[in-house]
């Protein structure tokens, strides 16, 4: 966490605050969570407490911001990933009072606020009508129920880009709807769960996400396998298996791997495509 970001997706990550609370199945694993409790932390839940931070962690920001403005690239900025900054609670208020603030003296970052509680935009974003062009507005669709409880909802918000991440990706997602027109979502991340207790990603799902977003010209990222892949020859009898259907039926089994040694790879290839706003217009690189 912090400057060059371990997240694939992003350059930097900053957490006004850490702690949460579950609301979807999404959330049952939580890695934020377990890495929380594994430092001492008891910071999940309705009834814990949240931690926070002092000036110089909010410095940092700043310095990033100037590296950029030198370098004359812009740098994501993944807010909140041991958080949400759409959650309501008293004691985060004035706290995500001083993001705001920070995202507007920060105008090389391109901040990506993530969140599973999208019906809160309207109620803690500043900026109503008219969301600054460095910031960008994404959900959390882990399987088609909440995709479409939450994609509706981000489609209001006049952000430059925004995006969805189906990750962990629970079930077969169909975004094809909301994947032309105006508004439309602009990026789709996809990835499979981490961790001891990860629930295996059928690789279907993650293919006919691709190809949905290939059919409309929408990038496409595929952040991971997870803790499961795709069984290959090379891999070792002892390992842990489990066995899916695809669509027609046909057995798919894959290996307990990790996270790192399942690699991100889909079909052999690594799909990095991120969004480029320049004069509001969106594009692969």
């Amino acid at each position: 966490m912090g400057k060059a970001s371990s997240i694939e997706w992003t350059h930097h990550t900053f957490n006004p605050w850490w702690g949460c609370t579950k609301i979807s199945p999404g959330c049952k694993n939580c890695y934020a969570e377990t890495f929380s409790r594994r430092v001492g932390q008891d910071i999940w839940g309705r009834r814990s407490g949240r931690r926070f931070f002092g000036d110089q962690h909010w410095s940092e920001p700043v310095r990033w911001n100037a590296e950029a403005t030198r370098s004359r690239v812009r740098r994501r900025v993944f807010c909140a990933s041991m958080a949400d900054v759409f959650e309501d609670r008293l004691d985060i208020r004035p706290v995500r009072e001083r993001l705001w603030r920070l995202i507007a003296e920060t105008p090389a970052l391109d901040w990506l606020l993530l969140t599973k509680r999208p019906d809160n935009f309207s109620r803690f974003a500043p900026w109503h009508d008219e969301w600054p062009r460095n910031v960008w507005a994404g959900v959390t669709a882990e399987n088609q129920v909440w995709a479409d409880r939450r994609i509706p909802l981000l489609l209001e918000v006049p952000a430059i880009v925004r995006f969805v991440s189906c990750e962990p990706l629970l079930g077969r997602l169909d975004l094809r709807k909301w994947l032309r027109g105006i508004p439309r979502i602009d990026w789709v991340i996809a990835g499979g769960e981490s961790g001891h207790r990860a629930r295996p990603m059928n690789p279907e799902w993650a293919r006919d996400l691709r190809d949905q977003c290939a059919n409309a010209a929408v990038p496409f990222h595929f952040k991971q396998w997870g803790h499961w892949r795709p069984e290959e020859e090379a891999v070792p009898g002892t390992r842990k298996r489990v066995s899916l259907e695809d669509s027609k039926g046909r057995v798919i089994t894959l290996v307990r791997m990790g996270k790192h040694a399942a690699g991100r790879d889909l079909d052999g290839k690594i799909w990095d495509e991120f969004p480029l706003s320049q004069r509001g217009r969106l594009a692969a690189r």
